[in-house]
């Protein structure tokens, strides 16, 4: 798998690197705890998934600040300034709409940046994510955990005793070898340094609470969750799903935070969000469009074809809300759910679902 390296500048003058792999419709995943570009490429930890996610679309990925290839030394490494980084690469590529990928606490920076910039946004997937850090959580024990966590950051990561970082490991992903575990030691290792790494991982359990923003959520999306996940408890992911409107929750078997190759809820993953997320846009392929017009009709609800028969009609979002007794919101979101499914976007999306019903439904 081949990627090239972009480096950008945030508005506040850290400095990013992105990677970019692979040809078709952009995926861009918001950073989480910790990556490295190059690293991962090529470790047992990530490069099954971003090989795989890859295959048909552009798939940008990019270090955090103060980690990976980005810059290191930073002083604001807050969950705002982790917003702007995925502002700062969306806006550098010139990406006009995009698919988000959010892992983890990367999935409350998907969350809020579609929040904010809706008409950026097409779909999400959302994996192992939450609305609030940790010790902003109400279950027992949930503070002094994040506590004792990041001391054992500060205090072991740049040892090298691999003991500290081995907890990591395990809570990460139980389930994996001996080499898998070796290999997210190191990942942790040469990502970032002790003192980067507890303040990042302190931001993720202090400084993340997107609960009041996921409602303002309108991209149709995705979220999928381990039931046994030792990092981040599935509730918390069921709560952030409840959280979004319309969005699919789709619990996976297994226990791993990082999911690894082989086993099933890494394929149970990968056929969910194949389905999910459009390959190729109508207005790139009408030929593509028109040969599956049929199964992407079938999947609109009864409501989402109510109102398409009438955006078909000419009706605006007003009169549909009023002769359904919806609010425009209501509306509003739906459209963008129906926009999603049938794979039409920009500025013609409205003009281009009404013709696909016409002629389809």
């Amino acid at each position: 798998m081949r990627q090239e390296i972009r480096l950008f500048t945030a508005r506040d003058g850290v400095r990013l690197a992105a990677a970019v792999s692979g040809d078709g419709m952009p995926l861009v995943k918001a950073a989480n705890w910790l990556s490295h570009l190059e690293y991962d490429l090529g470790s047992d930890v990530w490069s099954h998934w971003w090989r795989e996610l890859s295959t048909d679309r552009m798939l940008v990925r990019y270090d955090a600040r103060g980690t990976g290839l980005s810059q290191r030394l930073v002083d604001d490494v807050s969950f705002e300034a982790r917003v702007l980084d995925l502002e700062t690469v969306v806006d550098a590529l010139e990406l006009e709409r995009v698919d988000l990928l959010g892992i983890s606490q990367g999935g409350a920076v998907a969350v809020a940046y579609a929040a904010r910039h809706p008409e950026r946004v097409r779909r999400i997937v959302l994996y192992g994510a939450y609305a609030r850090g940790r010790r902003l959580r109400t279950a027992p024990g949930a503070s002094a955990e994040a506590a004792l966590l990041t001391d054992l950051v500060r205090v072991g990561w740049g040892t090298a005793n691999p003991a500290f970082r081995r907890v990591f490991a395990m809570l990460f992903f139980p389930d994996a070898t001996a080499e898998q575990y070796d290999a997210f030691d190191e990942l942790q290792r040469v990502s970032a340094t002790p003192e980067m790494a507890a303040r990042i991982f302190e931001v993720s359990s202090y400084g993340i609470d997107v609960l009041s923003e996921a409602p303002r959520v309108t991209a149709p999306t995705l979220c999928l969750h381990a039931r046994d996940d030792g990092i981040v408890p599935f509730d918390s992911g069921a709560g952030l799903a409840a959280a979004i409107p319309g969005a699919r929750f789709v619990p996976l078997a297994g226990r791993n935070h990082i999911l690894i190759e082989g086993e099933p809820a890494w394929q149970e993953f990968l056929r969910a969000v194949r389905e999910f997320l459009p390959v190729q846009s109508t207005a790139a392929d009408p030929t593509n469009a028109e040969a599956h017009l049929d199964g992407r009709l079938a999947s609109l609800s009864d409501r989402e074809r109510e109102i398409l028969a009438l955006v078909a009609e000419g009706m605006s979002n007003v009169s549909i809300a009023e002769q359904l007794v919806l609010s425009e919101r209501t509306v509003e979101r739906h459209l963008s759910n129906i926009y999603g499914k049938l794979g039409v976007e920009g500025k013609a999306a409205r003009a281009a679902a009404a013709a696909l019903f016409a002629r389809g439904g």
